[in-house]
């Protein structure tokens, strides 16, 4: 299993840099960051940086979308980093969260979240591609690689990615959901006639390591709120006829509107109907076995990475407990990459 870690490029851009060394010195494959223009500093100039200064660590959002950013724009700025720092970047993309919903807009449809793939993965990976019965490419650009990973939680979403992505993100780390949508997008590859295992599965979600357990579900709180947006869309277009595992929808019952001022923020104001039982269920805390215990059912799933959200106030070291003790033991050959910290 590879390991990522997901920041927020909250300023000081040079926080966000040394959290990201950090990551690789303690043996993390990946640092994503969330892509909102709004509330965050802009991530692809500290992917700049960050690659700058580290040597292995693969970059790139969690997630991006096609309504803010021009697609041909996105791609060449994947294929410029990819010319200057070495094939280190991946594109998570979904249909848009608070980078639309901040400023009033809504998230894309699937038909524009498929389009915006093919063109971005055709022109990262240095090839032509037709858009709006043009034919683009980087004439500049030769041997970029970029993979395109989709966040998904609705069936139609799940089928999408199954059909086209090259790996599927999954922000919750509840076993029995884990283990529905991974089926459901592995059936979708296969009924598209691709190789389910060639899907890359990524669960994402926040990891914490401690004993106080109140106070970490407090500080992970803000999770569920977040994940019960997307909840809510599917909820309000499927209903709740079982299309949609009813442990999925359930909870969101008492859900009473967002703030997306204080989306991704411990404390969250508009998170006060998540139970502790669901911040248990879709999240990772608690002491280092604990979190291996978790680890291991999710990797019997299929799951191939684990990134862990670190929008708490434990982000150091709970780094440090995953390179010293959980990463070594769920990823062996890593101890021969890490870089001195």
């Amino acid at each position: 299993m590879q390991f990522g870690a997901v920041l927020q490029c909250d300023a000081p851009s040079a926080r966000t840099v040394q959290l990201a060394k950090l990551a690789e010195a303690y043996g993390f494959s990946h640092v994503w960051t969330f892509d909102s223009h709004i509330l965050w500093q802009e991530p692809y100039v500290l992917y700049s940086r960050i690659l700058n200064e580290t040597k292995r660590i693969t970059v790139g959002p969690m997630v991006t979308n096609p309504a803010t950013r021009d697609w041909a724009v996105t791609a060449s700025t994947y294929a410029t980093l990819n010319e200057a720092y070495g094939n280190r970047t991946i594109c998570g993309i979904g249909r848009g969260d608070s980078a639309v919903r901040v400023g009033g807009g809504e998230p894309t449809t699937l038909r524009t979240l498929r389009d915006s793939i093919h063109v971005i993965r055709e022109l990262a990976n240095s090839r032509p591609v037709e858009c709006d019965g043009r034919t683009l490419q980087l004439p500049w650009s030769t041997g970029s690689t970029l993979d395109v990973w989709v966040a998904a939680y609705g069936p139609k979403a799940l089928a999408l990615t199954g059909e086209i992505a090259d790996g599927f993100i999954l922000q919750l780390a509840d076993l029995d959901i884990a283990e529905w949508m991974i089926g459901t997008v592995k059936k979708a590859a296969a009924a598209a006639g691709r190789d389910p295992d060639a899907v890359k599965i990524c669960v994402a979600a926040p990891m914490y390591i401690g004993t106080d357990y109140q106070h970490m579900r407090d500080q992970c709180r803000w999770f569920g709120g977040m994940v019960g947006n997307h909840i809510a869309d599917i909820v309000a277009r499927y209903g709740t006829n079982g299309d949609v595992p009813q442990a999925l929808t359930d909870y969101i019952a008492g859900r009473q509107g967002y703030d997306y001022n204080q989306h991704g923020r411990a404390g969250n104001t508009h998170a006060d109907f998540v139970t502790d039982e669901i911040v248990d269920r879709f999240c990772i805390l608690g002491t280092p076995e604990e979190h291996l215990s978790k680890l291991r059912r999710l990797a019997e799933l299929g799951v191939d990475q684990f990134a862990g959200y670190l929008q708490h106030d434990n982000k150091e070291e709970t780094m440090r407990v995953y390179g010293d003790i959980i990463i070594p033991q769920l990823t062996p050959a890593i101890t021969a990459t890490k870089v001195s910290r």
